[in-house]
């Protein structure tokens, strides 16, 4: 066999191979053999028929057709020897082939190309500090009562602690009735923030049987026109119901903590790391996004695209399964498609800058790193460390610890800018506000 890589660009190489009839007979014989279960012929069982009848009858279309596999499998078998990488789907160009003679071929594939990496080391990135606070942590204790609440009927509403049942009658700009728009017996919890202010405070004081109006607008945009909308409502209120909340007694706290607290101070506690583990970890995130954003828009550059490519069809079909496990039907794929794009281009940019960043730096992953963390799963799982390893490299798993590796150490380079997010908006809001 004879092969040799041609160069088309920084990011395109071209495999051309040249191949004797010898060398592909055994998978023209083995084509024949796969061919000849699925024909059949008069005078002869499905799949008995003799090779020499097919050969004759169908040999040029079988050969032809073997051709194409044979030179695909031809060109993986290069790459895996001579550790080629190709990083997208690649293109068979050009196929001469001559039955008892010969098969060329010429195969394009795309590789990452090289960048001269620079402006990702020094960098300042903002990394917002969230403050926990106190309201959160009543508010999410209270979220967690919330199976525990009781309601007992009253006579009057007195204060949001009250949920009401009413009818519903839409009015139209007269004030009149809109028919085919009641809706009754609808019950409202007073003390929700999604509720309109307007139901509170014009149920305030009312007792059942009492009627009350109400009104919102709806503002949506078709294109680039704002479409606004009044809706008036009457309300006719069938039930108060006063809300009880549950004494916060130890069991209760045990019951809604999973055990890791018994009183009401331990439940705060428990609250307030549980948020701050959220909050750091999303600033950990921005961060690490930013620095990312960062690093990519100093380099910036066009990608291959079928690299992009090969991302974006991977993203479409990652939200198309995401979809049908959460049982949305109606995918709109063209918009979903142009929704993506842009991280595909991004995430094609950022693997190469990354690849390039870790050549430079000499940032490698070591078969023995693959294997002292196949030791640690195999310790919890049970799978030998052989099998785990073998399903690391089949899974690229190294390009995943290599990444890792790679954003650690622009962490570890960068220069941290603790910010307090409330103060940089009011601060952002304020400049604008003198700008007018």
């Amino acid at each position: 066999m004879d092969f040799k890589v041609n160069q088309l660009s920084d990011s395109l190489q071209e495999l051309e191979v040249n191949l004797t009839y010898d060398e592909i007979k055994p998978e023209i014989e083995k084509a024949y053999e796969e061919e000849r279960k699925h024909i059949a012929i008069d005078g002869f069982r499905k799949g008995k028929a003799p090779l020499s009848i097919i050969k004759k009858l169908y040999g040029e279309a079988i050969e032809y057709k073997a051709s194409e596999k044979i030179a695909t499998k031809k060109f993986w078998d290069i790459v895996d020897r001579e550790k080629l990488q190709p990083i997208s789907a690649p293109q068979l160009t050009d196929i001469d082939f001559n039955i008892g003679e010969k098969l060329s071929f010429k195969i394009q594939y795309e590789i990452m190309p090289k960048v001269d990496v620079k402006d990702y080391k020094g960098l300042e990135i903002e990394k917002p500090v969230f403050k926990v606070k106190e309201e959160e942590i009543e508010k999410e204790i209270e979220y967690l009562l919330k199976p525990h609440f009781k309601y007992e009927e009253a006579d009057t509403v007195e204060s949001k602690e009250y949920r009401i049942t009413v009818d519903l009658q839409q009015l139209d700009e007269s004030k009149n009735p809109v028919p085919n728009q009641r809706s009754e017996n609808v019950t409202i919890d007073l003390n929700d923030e999604k509720v309109n202010p307007q139901i509170f405070e014009n149920a305030k004081g009312k007792k059942a049987g009492d009627k009350f109006n109400f009104s919102f607008v709806d503002e949506h945009y078709h294109g680039e026109e704002l479409h606004r909308q009044e809706y008036n409502y009457e309300v006719e209120i069938k039930k108060i119901e006063k809300l009880v909340k549950p004494e916060l007694n130890e069991e209760l706290i045990k019951k809604i903590s999973n055990d890791k607290a018994s009183t009401i101070e331990e439940l705060r506690n428990l609250m307030r790391d549980n948020f701050r583990k959220y909050y750091d970890n999303q600033s950990e995130q921005i961060f690490t996004n930013s620095l990312l954003n960062k690093v990519v828009g100093n380099n910036d550059f066009t990608p291959p695209s079928g690299l992009v490519e090969s991302l974006h069809k991977r993203f479409i079909e990652m939200e198309k399964e995401n979809a049908r496990r959460y049982g949305q039907k109606n995918v709109d794929e063209k918009q979903l498609a142009e929704y993506l794009k842009p991280r595909a281009e991004w995430t094609a940019k950022w693997q190469i800058i990354m690849t390039n960043i870790a050549e430079k730096e000499n940032i490698k992953v070591e078969d023995s790193e693959l294997e002292q963390l196949a030791k640690e799963e195999s310790e919890k799982t049970g799978i030998s460390v052989e099998k785990l390893v073998k399903y690391y490299k089949d899974t690229n798993r190294a390009d995943y610890l290599l990444e890792d590796k790679v954003i650690k150490f622009l962490k570890d380079n960068a220069v941290v800018k603790e910010v307090d997010p409330e103060e940089k908006k009011k601060k952002e809001e304020g400049e604008k506000a003198n700008e007018k």
